[in-house]
Order: structure tokens, then sequence, then C-alpha cells
């Protein structure tokens, strides 16, 4: 039986800070050699809260690279899904509702979700089947809800970022749930759909 999500939190949490940002360093350069990263020009991340595997290496990497950035926001509208704002490091952000934080945007400054390449995504743990678990709320899942029936339209690559500690032997996957491409972590980097 799996551990429970606030059971892998707590083990992420554990990680002292000069860990955490050596794991960030490692995961980044790794996740920087991939095809699919040096391709892309819209990439989506977060920023990190709660112990999540910090992306701002990597996201300082493709600034350096003259990628456009995007961190996601909650939907103007609710609906329970995100879209995405422009961000360079830097620039200002503000709490959300849940505490998260997120750029600044306006109505014409968000990107819809189907216009991205890729997008790096938190998680509380995956399986090597590049199977998510989530924070439970759901808002990746209907986020990218249509990548489920479109198997054969490209859109966004979905990339699980992780720290190795939070693989788990096997996630059961429900019918809502959007599988990820690949996972990349400090150690490994876990491909699905020959990526």
């Amino acid at each position: 039986m799996n551990p429970s999500r606030s059971e892998l939190r707590r083990r992420r949490r554990a990680l002292a800070l000069r860990e955490r940002r050596a794991l960030a360093v490692a995961a980044a350069s790794r996740a920087a050699t991939l095809p699919v990263f040096i391709r892309a020009k819209r990439i989506a991340f977060y920023l990190a809260s709660d112990g999540e595997l910090d992306p701002l290496p990597l996201i300082r990497h493709a600034a350096v690279m003259h990628k456009c950035l995007y961190l996601p926001v909650l939907h103007p509208l609710g609906h329970r899904r995100l879209w995405f704002a422009r961000w360079q490091p830097g620039e200002p952000l503000r709490r959300n509702l849940y505490g998260i934080s997120e750029p600044l945007w306006e109505q014409g400054g968000l990107i819809d979700p189907r216009a991205l390449d890729l997008v790096f995504m938190p998680l509380v743990a995956f399986d090597a089947r590049c199977n998510r678990m989530g924070m439970g709320a759901g808002y990746y899942d209907r986020t990218f809800a249509w990548k489920l029936r479109r198997r054969f339209w490209k859109g966004p690559k979905l990339v699980g970022y992780a720290y190795s500690l939070q693989k788990l032997p096997g996630i059961e996957a429900r019918p809502w749930d959007v599988p990820m491409n690949m996972v990349v972590t400090e150690n490994e980097i876990y491909r699905c759909d020959g990526s």
C-alpha cells in the first residue's frame, strides 16, 4: 500500500535546504539536455512550495536561452482549471487563494494551455509509467483533460518534476488522470512516450 499524500509531502519537506538546492541543480542539468526542452519555445513551469523540487535553476537556464516562460494561474472565471501567464525571474508575484505565488497578469496576457510546447508539473508522487499523484484538487488533470480525447494531437509535452524519493512502485490511474510524457528527477529521466 502506498503512503498517504501527507506522508509523501512530509518526506519532501524533511529534506534540508542545502540538499534541496543541490538536487534542484542536478535535476535542472538533466532536464536541460532533453531534446524537447531544447526545441521548446513556450515552456510552463511552477514555483516550488511545500518542499517541491525547485525548478528555478531550470527556469533561469531557459531564460538565458530566450525561451518564453509561463507560470500557472488560476483560471480567471473559476472552472478549477489553469491558464498560464508570461513571467521572467524577478518580476512581481502575488499569492492566489491557495497561498501559491503566481504572476501579476492581465486578461490579454494569458495563454491557452494548448499553445504551450512543454509543461513542467509539480507532483506529490509518480511511478515509472509516468502516472502522477498531485495535491488532490485536480487542476492539472482538468486543464489537460483534452489530451485524453486527442491522443494524436501533439499539444504540450507534460513533464513531471520531482525528487527520486517521490517515486512509488505503482499508482493506480483513474479514468480522468492525464498521464505525463516523462518524469525528470535529479537521478533519472523516465520516458513514457518515446520522447
